[in-house]
């Protein structure tokens, strides 16, 4: 004997009964733009500059949303010029409450969405990911940033002093000029109420470049080597970060925004077919197959666009193709590629 149809299973079929040629979760749309069974979207609430080109964005996410813990990224889509496109931004806002991103206007998408956005506004969210996040129990802790990377080190000092106002925490936080500090206002304040928290600013334009040398952080930080430390700024601070903690024997956890590539201007790129697309793209040879599909209108999975978390490995089935971290050429038919760091050398076809 059939068991009888669970009354949810009959309440949705009557209501795609009623709603027909439409379905439900197309009127449920129209009442919350969030509400979506096929991809997690988010109401952008709240767009507050920071600087000239930064700006915070704070969004309500729809259903499916997991909260975020302090220091990782997410995944953002918005629609520019009809093609959506995907970058991933770290999380600005502390654990435990809506999510935010902090963006830089640095490239198209980053410019529309630090420029264009308004409140209001739906974004395309992937789920918070990533492991640049506190210890469980958390010592003193040293932070360094500079630029833009200060956005998942502010996630982490506020998580922080909210569970432990008397938290050890010191922050080296480097800018070109004081207006261009991201957070300054919003880290006084913090600083102000809690006197564990020491931010030392450093501004390049009278200073100089940030030097993380053992003399600069014995000076700026007596005993630093015995304070966890959580680096995020451009590809030369973190390559010296790693060499002097290295050196020390000290611990170091960093965080990547870019990855250095290697560009060699006599490199030969070609035609790339996305097969089930049935699209065609000329690629230079540096340019990484994900770019190219983006400009092509091609919607391939791609993470953090430096060839770290390998979501975007797409199988390649024809041609090989050159990695711009290392140059080296390889490809046979059949293997996954990471599509964010590598670039066609030759005409290649994706199984994409």
């Amino acid at each position: 004997m059939s068991k009888p149809a669970a009354p949810v299973s009959v309440l949705s079929r009557l209501a795609s009964a009623l709603t027909y040629p439409l379905r439900l979760e197309d009127y449920l749309a129209v009442i919350d733009p969030r509400h979506s069974s096929r991809q997690l979207r988010g109401l952008v609430t709240s767009v507050t500059p920071e600087t000239d080109r930064v700006t915070t964005l704070t969004i309500s996410p729809g259903r499916g949303w997991l909260p975020h813990r302090a220091g990782q990224w997410l995944r953002v889509g918005v629609d520019v010029g009809g093609v959506r496109q995907w970058r991933p931004f770290s999380v600005s806002s502390p654990e435990g409450g809506g999510v935010a991103i902090t963006v830089g206007a640095t490239g198209r998408v980053s410019s529309a969405l630090a420029h264009d956005t308004r409140p209001g506004d739906v974004l395309f969210l992937d789920r918070p990911q990533g492991d640049f996040v506190l210890p469980d129990a958390p010592g003193p802790l040293l932070f360094v940033a500079a630029g833009t990377g200060i956005t998942p080190i502010m996630s982490m000092i506020a998580t922080l002093l909210a569970r432990r106002p008397d938290a050890d925490i010191v922050l080296v936080h480097a800018s070109r000029t004081p207006d261009d500090a991201i957070f300054a206002g919003r880290l006084a304040t913090l600083a102000s109420g809690h006197r564990g928290l020491r931010v030392l600013p450093h501004f390049s334009r009278s200073s100089g470049r940030l030097a993380l040398t053992p003399a600069s952080l014995d000076a700026l930080v007596p005993g630093w080597a015995a304070r966890a430390a959580y680096v995020c700024g451009p590809p030369g601070m973190l390559a010296d970060a790693e060499a002097l903690w290295d050196a020390a024997g000290a611990s170091l956890s960093v965080e990547r925004f870019t990855v250095a590539r290697r560009v060699d201007p006599d490199a030969r790129g070609g035609t790339v077919t996305f097969a089930r697309s049935g699209r065609t793209a000329t690629v230079a040879g540096a340019q990484s197959l994900l770019e190219a599909g983006e400009h092509a209108g091609v919607g391939l999975p791609c993470g953090c666009r430096m060839g770290i978390c390998r979501t975007c490995l797409t199988r390649l089935a024809e041609g090989q193709v050159r990695d711009l971290t290392t140059g080296a050429v390889h490809g046979e038919p059949g293997d996954l590629i990471r599509t964010c760091v590598s670039a066609p050398a030759g005409d290649v076809r994706l199984d994409a």
